[in-house]
Order: C-alpha cells, then sequence, then structure tokens
C-alpha cells in the first residue's frame, strides 16, 4: 500500500477550496472568450456619432459603401471633435426666450373657433363659453359685426362684414396669421353646436399631426360625386396645421371664384378645387361621431347610442337647451369615471394580495397615498375639532369662534355625504336619519387631503318602521384633485427695489449696525437695490441748539457712499409727535415714481440677494403684495446658545434659525415671528390705489383715527383687492430685541406688539426652567 506524498495531499486539499469556485471561474473564462470574438466581428461596422472619421490625403471616397464610408478601414482614423470659438470673432450673447416651450419649438395642441354673429354673441356664444372654454387652451369668437358690448371673458374678433364665405375666409387667414405656429389642430364650429369637450381633446391627441386632414361630418356636394364632400358646419370640423398652411395661399382665389351662402360648403369646395381633399369622417382609427337632435326633443331621455357617444350635438336652438346637453353630458362622463375608479380599485386590490406586505399594505381608499408618516413630534399633523356651530382652532389664535363661510359649508357637505353613504350601503334594510353631530375632526394631509371623522347621532329605520338612535363615527376623506398650474402674471428678478427704513431717534444706534449689513448684503454683491433712509424726529429733538439724535446715521450713510463708488443712501427728515407707518409711507410714496418696488424694513432687518430675489419675485403688480414672516431669535439670557446634540432620546432644544452657519458657533433658538408686519414688499402703484380707497371710504377725522391703528398690510388687507402673500422668511433672521410698544397704538397692534414681545423672550422649556430656578433662588 502506497501512502501519498506531500505534494499530492497540497493538490488535494487545493481542488477541496477551488470546487465550489470552479463554475463561477469557467463561466467568466467562457464570458471573456466570447465578448473577445464579438468584438472582432463586429469592429469597423458600427458608426459613433460623436467620432468624425477622416479620410487620409488622396484617397477617393466610395458613397456606395454600406456605411457611407470607404471600403477600406485602415484608410479611416478617429477623431473626437473639440469645441472652438474664434478669439478674434466677437462674443454673441445667446438671447433666451421668455418661455421654454417657445425655446424647443412646443405647440398647443388644440384651438377652438367659433362662428358666431350680432344676435346670438350675447345668448348662445356665451353658452358655448360657459360649457367648453374651461376645456381648451384657447378659445375665439369671430363674428361679422360685434354689439356695443362684449360679454366678459369672451375673446372676440370682428371682421366687419356679415358675408359667410368672408367671414370664413377673414377667419382662416386670422388663424394662419396669428395661430398658426403655435397650435397643430384648429376647431371650428358655430355657436348653435354642443361640444362634447373632454372627448374632442381626446380625439385630437390620438391624431398624428404630420398630415393634410379635414375631419367632420361627411356631406356630399349637390350633383357632385362621392369624393367630392365637405363637413358640416353644424357638427364642427378639424383642420391640421399643415393643412392651414398649405390652404392660406389660396384664401383670396377662393373667395373670388366659388360662391356660396353657406361658410362650411365655401371652405369644402375650396379644400377640393385648390388642394384635393375632401372631408372624411374617419381616419387612424378614430370616428367623429355626431347627432342631430331633435327638435323639442329633451336631452334628459335621450339614450341611443349614438347620442351618448358623440362628440357634437347639432342644432341648439336656445342656451338653456346647451346647458341641459351640458348637464346630461357632464352626468354620463362622471358616471364613467366612477365606473373606471371602481374598477382601477379591484385591480389593485387584487394586486396587493400577492404583494409582500399582503392585505396589509392596502392603503384606504383604494388607489390613494397612504397617510403621511411623521418622523419626529414636529411633523405631527395635528386635528381641528369642531361642531356644527363652531370650531375650536381659530385662525386669530382665540380658543374658540364661529363656524360660518366656507368653514361652515365643508362641514355640512361632509355630514352630508357621510349620511349619503350610509344610506347607500345600508338600504333598504336600513334608512339613517341625521339627529345631530357629536363631534367633528378634520386635518389637511399634504399628500392626501382634508380628513375627516365625524362622531354621528343618527336615527336607524327599519323596513317595519322601527327606530332607533344611533351613535357612529365615520371617517372621510375629500382628494386634492388634478393640480392645476395657476395663470400668474410675468415676473423678473431684475426689478430695482427700494428698501425703506423708517427710523426713530431711540433706533439711531442699532441702525449703525443695519447700514454695515446693508453693505455686507446689498452693496457688496452689486445687488440692484437702493435705499432710503427715513429719519423720524419728535418734537424736541433736531431743533435749534438741539443734537441731531441721527449725526452719526449720516455719517455712517456718507462713509459708505465713500467706500462703494456710485451708492448713493438718500435720506428725508420728517417730525411727527406720534408716527404712524401708514403716514411715513405716505410721505416716501411722493418721492417715488408710480412702479416702484418698495421693501419695507426695521432697523432689526438683515437683507441679503436670497431675501430681496424673493421679494421681486412675490411681489406683483396689480396681483399681490408680499409680506414675509422673519425669524426671531430668543433672549440670549433665558435661552443660552444651544450645545451640541446629546444622545437620541435626550430631548429636543427649540428650533434653530434658518440657514444658520455652525462654523460661527453654537446658534441661539428662536422662532417665526407671526405678530410681526412691520416688512413688506409691495408696488408704489398698489399702495396707493389701497391708499385712495381708504381716503374714500373713511373721511375726517375717521380716517385720522384709523390711521393711528393701521399698518401698510393692514390697509392692503383691508381697502385693497390684491392677493396678500404672507409667507415666512428663512433669509430675515433677527436678533433679540423688545420692540417699544407705544401706548398711542390701537387695541390690536399694541396686543400685538405686547405677545410678540413675550413669545420672543424664549420657548416653554426654557422660560419653565428661568421660572423654576427663580422659585429655587427665592426658597433659599
Amino acid at each position: 500500500m502506497h501512502m501519498a506524498g506531500p505534494t499530492t495531499m497540497r493538490l488535494s486539499s487545493l481542488l477541496a477550496l477551488l470546487r465550489p469556485a470552479l463554475p463561477l471561474i469557467l463561466g467568466l473564462s467562457l464570458g471573456c472568450s466570447l465578448s473577445l470574438l464579438r468584438v472582432s466581428w463586429i469592429q469597423g461596422e458600427g458608426e459613433d456619432p460623436c467620432v468624425e472619421a477622416v479620410r487620409e490625403p488622396g484617397v477617393p471616397h466610395n458613397p456606395d459603401s454600406r456605411t457611407g464610408l470607404d471600403q477600406s478601414d485602415e484608410d479611416f482614423k478617429p477623431r473626437i471633435v473639440p469645441y472652438y470659438r474664434d478669439p478674434n470673432k466677437p462674443y454673441k450673447k445667446v438671447l433666451r426666450t421668455r418661455y421654454i416651450q417657445t425655446e424647443l419649438g412646443s405647440r398647443e395642441r388644440l384651438l377652438v373657433a367659433v362662428l358666431t354673429s350680432r344676435a346670438t354673441l350675447s345668448t348662445l356664444a356665451v353658452a358655448v363659453n360657459r360649457t367648453v372654454a374651461h376645456h381648451f387652451p384657447r378659445l375665439l369668437y369671430f363674428t361679422g359685426q360685434r354689439g356695443a358690448r362684449t360679454p366678459a371673458g369672451m375673446q372676440v374678433v370682428s371682421h366687419g362684414d356679415e358675408r359667410p364665405a368672408w367671414l370664413m375666409s377673414e377667419t382662416l387667414r386670422h388663424l394662419h396669421t396669428h395661430f398658426g405656429a403655435d397650435y397643430d389642430w384648429f376647431f371650428i364650429m358655430q355657436d348653435d353646436t354642443y361640444v362634447q369637450a373632454p372627448r374632442l381633446a381626446a380625439l385630437a391627441g390620438h391624431l398624428s399631426i404630420n398630415q393634410d386632414l379635414y375631419l367632420g361630418r361627411a356631406e356630399e356636394f349637390i350633383g357632385a360625386g362621392e369624393q367630392a364632400r365637405y363637413c358640416h358646419g353644424g357638427f364642427g370640423y378639424l383642420l391640421s396645421r399643415s393643412l392651414l398652411l398649405r390652404l392660406r395661399p389660396h384664401l383670396d382665389g377662393c373667395r373670388g371664384d366659388i360662391l356660396s351662402a353657406r361658410p362650411d360648403e365655401w371652405l369644402g369646395r375650396c379644400l377640393i378645387d385648390s388642394l384635393g381633399i375632401g372631408c372624411v369622417s374617419q381616419h387612424q382609427g378614430q370616428q367623429y361621431r355626431s347627432f342631430e337632435l331633435a327638435k323639442n326633443r329633451d336631452p334628459e331621455k335621450e339614450g341611443s347610442s349614438a347620442f351618448l357617444s358623440a362628440f357634437a350635438v347639432h342644432p341648439v336652438s336656445e342656451g338653456t337647451l346647451m346647458y341641459k346637453l351640458h348637464k346630461r353630458f357632464s352626468a354620463l362622463e362622471l358616471e364613467r369615471a366612477y365606473g373606471e375608479i371602481e374598477q382601477l380599485q379591484a385591480q389593485i386590490q387584487n394586486l396587493t394580495m400577492l404583494t409582500p406586505e399582503g392585505e396589509a399594505g392596502l392603503s384606504w381608499p383604494i388607489g390613494l397615498p397612504a397617510p403621511f408618516t411623521p418622523h419626529s413630534r414636529f411633523e405631527v399633523l395635528g386635528w381641528d375639532y369642531f361642531t356644527e356651530q363652531h370650531t375650536f382652532s381659530c385662525a386669530d389664535g382665540s380658543p374658540k369662534c364661529p363656524l360660518q363661510g366656507a368653514n361652515r359649508a365643508d362641514v355640512g357637505d361632509a355630514v352630508e355625504t357621510a349620511l349619503e353613504q350610509l344610506n347607500r350601503r345600508y338600504q333598504p334594510r336600513l334608512r339613517f336619519q341625521k339627529q345631530r353631530l357629536l363631534n367633528g375632526y378634520r386635518r389637511f394631509d399634504p399628500a392626501r387631503g382634508m380628513e375627516y371623522t365625524l362622531d354621528l347621532l343618527l336615527e336607524a329605520v327599519t323596513q317595519r318602521g322601527h327606530r332607533r338612535a344611533l351613535a357612529r363615527r365615520v371617517s372621510l376623506l375629500r382628494p386634492l384633485s388634478r393640480v392645476e398650474i395657476l395663470p400668474m402674471p410675468y415676473v423678473t428678478e431684475a426689478t430695482r427695489v427700494q428698501l425703506v427704513l423708517p427710523l426713530l431717534a431711540a433706533e439711531a444706534t442699532a441702525a449703525l449696525a443695519f447700514l454695515e449689513a446693508f453693505a455686507a448684503g446689498v452693496l457688496e454683491p452689486r445687488e440692484h437695490a437702493l435705499l432710503t433712509l427715513l429719519l423720524v424726529y419728535g418734537p424736541r429733538e433736531g431743533g435749534r441748539g438741539a443734537p441731531d439724535p441721527f449725526l452719526g446715521v449720516k455719517a455712517a450713510a456718507a462713509e459708505l457712499e465713500r467706500r462703494y463708488p456710485g451708492t448713493r443712501l438718500a435720506w428725508l427728515a420728517v417730525r411727527a409727535e406720534a408716527p404712524s407707518q401708514v403716514r411715513l409711507m405716505d410721505v416716501v410714496s411722493k418721492k417715488h415714481p408710480v412702479d416702484t418696488l418698495f421693501f419695507l424694513t426695521t432697523v432689526w432687518t438683515r437683507p441679503g440677494p436670497e431675501v430681496l430675489n424673493r421679494c421681486r419675485m412675490n411681489a406683483i403688480s396689480g396681483w399681490q403684495a408680499f409680506f414675509p414672516v422673519h425669524f426671531q431669535e430668543f433672549n440670549p439670557a433665558l435661552a443660552p446658545q444651544r450645545s451640541p446634540p446629546g444622545p437620541p432620546g435626550a430631548g429636543a432644544d427649540p428650533p434653530s434659525p434658518p440657514g444658520a452657519d455652525p462654523s460661527r458657533g453654537a446658534p441661539v433658538g428662536g422662532r417665526f415671528d407671526r405678530q410681526a408686519s412691520a416688512e413688506g414688499c409691495f408696488y408704489n402703484a398698489d399702495y396707493l390705489a389701497a391708499r385712495a380707497r381708504l381716503a374714500g371710504e373713511l373721511a375726517g377725522q375717521e380716517e385720522e383715527e384709523a390711521l393711528e391703528g393701521l399698518e401698510v398690510m393692514d390697509v392692503f388687507l383691508r381697502f385693497s383687492g390684491l392677493h396678500l402673500f404672507r409667507a415666512v422668511e428663512p433669509g430675515l433672521v433677527q436678533k433679540f430685541a423688545l420692540r417699544d410698544c407705544s401706548p398711542r397704538l390701537s387695541e390690536e397692534l399694541y396686543h400685538r406688539c405686547r405677545l410678540s414681545n413675550l413669545e420672543g423672550l424664549g420657548g416653554r422649556a426654557q422660560l419653565a426652567m428661568a421660572l423654576f430656578e427663580q422659585e429655587q433662588a427665592n426658597s433659599t
């Protein structure tokens, strides 16, 4: 018997270790070999668009080669072409368009043109506008002669002639000139036609735009062949953009050669004679369906398949019939949408059972996002408690206020919906009647919508007439609907901002720090902004023989003008015993043009580039005024600097200032001061309009008394039709300072001033600790 040598034993042990990895090693080797073979086969056959093929000099080019290159691969050398700009040529700045859609050449899908008349503009045309205008990007009304008054909210184009052929020709010319480059499809209809707008928009979305198409209800000309068809104008018709572009040169000839009393027949003959294109009712599997409504026919009783699937209904003799048709078709669309929702919910429920979470992963209602999950106690969404008469979450901070207006309507709708759903679920066995609302809770979830929890006292009635009182809790959700972009006026960040700083004599020392911050945040980065100092002297300040309390401020302003050439810091002197913010703003407003953008500041404001940009973007002339909410730091004596974060579970400190720089040391906590409203951005024209309205509604002594108790934000809130935008501004961080609450202020302003000072002392935990330490000191 032979013994294995040491070499054989080592080889056996090595193979035993490598045996599990042998399939992996063999697979990698085989894969690499196949890859190398494939590269050798396809090398030279591909063409890289980022690589330019360069021929050697003297080698002829063979355009018939398979890849567009020469037959000999070795004659080419790939070379990456770098970007090069001639330094001797002047650099041309690239002009960007206002909208990216224009730069990309994108077009809207559908434009609707309505042919109307002077007699029906205020009746049928208005009915068309109210039923379909909100479904289309652009809706135009074309008439020969308009009336004395144009209906509000309608864009009417008058051609000055009622002749049918002239009206159609000028309408097509107007569409080509003003909208030919902006829309893919043009739908032309009469004002006695009802159009099912969602179906028409879906039809336009399914058709290819790169074709000449004349789509509608095809009708035959009298005495013409079957191929010569025109689209009946009463049911509307679609024209593609490419067809409109081809038709434009022939409009003048068609108007002189073709005689027709009907505009739709005139257009059909023009298209056939000049382009050889007739009307079709079906294209690419999409059929244009229409329905002719009989006289005195009630739409509620119409149930034929042709009616239910129609894109357009004609004729509509009066506006009331137009609204009835819209009601019927809207109910059909709503019923169809609910049916699709139920089918999708059933599919989601079936598929959820196959997921790892199973039924536990199914959210309610099915198909909507799950409720928001907070990651800390600061993100918990609170519930608002209400009854049928009162709500216990008031905007002014009071514990209880009447439930009225939109809130009352919202609660009433939620209770009615809950009762309707209960009756739908349990009828005919039970019928519920509401007695009263015991408790109500609601909260807004940004991921889902408005959630409700209602405790209802109901009376249940059986089929035999037995009655019994029941208390039941129901949950409802008003989901967020389709998100839409609100139309807002165009604003730009290039607008110059005029900062206004009212200064009292007591604030002269703090104004020096403001000027230094203004130089660092505005003058140093060369922001497009100016500053006006409004120096408010008291009755005995700054007079003859009395020292000027603003002497240091004036000297600091002159120093900034010397340090930054071209800078001009203007100042105005005002003498007032009881300065009002509105009266001071009146003085500044008269010194500037009406298009000036004001940024009303305080001596504790620290403006910067981000704050100025948000001021420019949020203050919109004739539309919106912006009053930011600054971040107020707590009293350093009560709220010391925060220490580095401790271990988890050690407790949370008050929030630190937004954007605080950790490198500058431990920050001091604070809060956004909702009580302060002295800072604001608005245009001078909007302020003058609100001020004029105030003077018109209040006169004499009443106006003088009102000015004492109003701030600029209150003027915009009460005497202006603008939107008032109030939002937190993380860029405005103010050091702790007790505001001077003058007893001359109105009761509301004095209360807000005192509340701002008290809330700015510190957080509840810090105040409790200070009281505890004081009690400990007093007890010893």
